[in-house]
């Protein structure tokens, strides 16, 4: 089998970021001052959470076998397009949520939700977002927001779809996935409260 040694190091940085991503993501973000800022930490949050629980589960499920798995091509290919529909979603769970957040607790009316998503899709298409999945997500986002309550939200199990993804897409087998659920779910829900707990303290100054 050929070594893959850029999928190898890039497992090995992603192991990295999972033991330490909190620290390192949340002292960038300081105040929201304007809609980039905004969406600029629904990018890295979104980024954050799918990475520490994808790569999370995987070395978990793995063990040392992870170093030989990231030498297959086709096993990378699989792990890059879960990571691509999880982040998808994960934009788009947190994008409903600070909007509906920022509403309750400051009145803010101004956001564009479609606006935000969309940008932030398409601002990751240069750093591998498949087009198709881009375009994927853009349209199911459009169908959501038909549905979306902005001020019951995030009140209303606001990342439940992120959750599933995530269940849904991470390249395990199914029967063991099905006996890993419930963590696999709580993992995902555990560091969904440590973003929430970032924006409750963030200083916001959107108009």
């Amino acid at each position: 089998m050929k070594l893959n040694l850029k999928a190898v190091s890039e497992v090995l940085s992603a192991v990295k970021d999972y033991l330490f991503p909190y620290e390192k993501i949340s002292k960038k973000f300081l105040k929201i001052n304007n809609e980039d800022d905004l969406s600029i930490f629904i990018k890295e949050k979104s980024a954050f959470v799918t990475q520490s629980t994808l790569y999370g589960y995987l070395k978990t499920r793995m063990g040392l076998k992870q170093y030989m798995m990231f030498t297959d091509d086709v096993f990378v290919q699989s792990v890059n397009k879960s990571k691509w529909n999880i982040f998808s979603e994960a934009v788009t769970d947190l994008t409903f949520y600070s909007v509906s957040f920022l509403k309750k607790k400051y009145d803010i009316k101004s956001l564009d939700p479609t606006k935000i998503y969309e940008s932030i899709l398409n601002n990751e298409i240069h750093n591998g977002l498949p087009k198709d999945i881009c375009e994927k997500y853009k349209n199911k986002f459009k169908e959501k927001i038909k549905d979306f309550n902005v001020e019951e939200y995030s009140n209303d199990s606001p990342f439940l779809n992120s959750c599933n993804a995530l269940f849904h897409w991470a390249p395990i087998a199914d029967e063991l996935k099905e006996l890993d659920k419930e963590i696999v779910i709580n993992s995902i829900k555990n560091k969904w409260m440590l973003v929430v707990a970032d924006l409750e303290k963030i200083s916001v100054n959107l108009k």
